[in-house]
């Protein structure tokens, strides 16, 4: 078991936003949290990275407790997220924006042969390379903020909300870019407000209701099931 999280409550003082919720991520999934706007989804991604406190339950990864380890420790642990509105550092260039994601590898050569990866991966990037990064495009943007994620080389990644706010075509080649890494041996976990777009890539999927875990199942279960048509899909 890679990532599991069991009874996580957070509380915004009397507000119960998140009552009791349990899931687990397998090593080489996609697992995907969906749910409609305001179901808790964010709250839960910055519970487990420690961005906000927990009101109670626990974290395990690769066996170790982090309930309350910092986030910015988790890094070094093998988690890195990727935030929902990208927060790329805009007045930086696109190079010192990949540079600050591998700040907890020291070792030159690694970080060289990363980044020609992701250049490699990403050619825009490379060309970009010295562009400020907040004059890039939305979807530029995003394919930077998961790229300064994958510099770190986590064996987790944590995806928030990665395709709001971009046009259809970057849709596509954001959750193109997700199946990638995760087939090249990342594991992912993705909170996705696209319920069709998620429950296409990810292996299992959780279904998120103010703050309740509803249903569980693989992608393509959830697909097909009625419910989840009519409440997410269009259907």
């Amino acid at each position: 078991m890679m990532l599991k999280v069991e009874n996580l409550q957070v509380n915004y003082g009397l507000i119960r936003a998140i009552k009791g919720v349990s899931f687990s991520v397998e090593e080489g999934e996609i697992v995907a949290l969906i749910g409609a706007n305001g179901a808790g989804k964010t709250t839960i991604m910055h519970s487990v990275c420690g961005l906000i406190p927990k009101s109670g339950g626990t974290v395990t990864f690769l066996g170790n407790d982090i309930t309350d380890t910092p986030a910015h420790k988790l890094v070094y642990q093998g988690i890195s997220q990727v935030p929902e509105g990208r927060r790329v550092f805009g007045e930086l260039s696109v190079r010192d924006n990949l540079t600050l994601g591998a700040y907890t590898r020291k070792n030159k050569a690694e970080f060289n042969e990363t980044l020609a990866e992701i250049y490699e991966r990403f050619p825009i990037l490379k060309e970009r390379s010295n562009q400020i990064a907040g004059t890039l495009s939305g979807g530029e943007q995003q394919m930077l903020a998961m790229s300064r994620a994958l510099m770190s080389k986590p064996k987790l990644l944590l995806l928030d909300e990665p395709s709001m706010g971009l046009s259809p075509l970057y849709v596509n080649i954001i959750f193109d870019m997700i199946k990638a890494v995760n087939e090249e041996g990342t594991t992912v976990l993705l909170v996705e407000q696209n319920a069709q777009k998620a429950l296409s890539i990810a292996d299992r999927a959780y279904v998120l209701e103010t703050g309740n875990m509803t249903m569980s199942g693989t992608g393509a279960e959830l697909l097909a099931n009625e419910d989840i048509k009519k409440a997410y899909l269009g259907g």
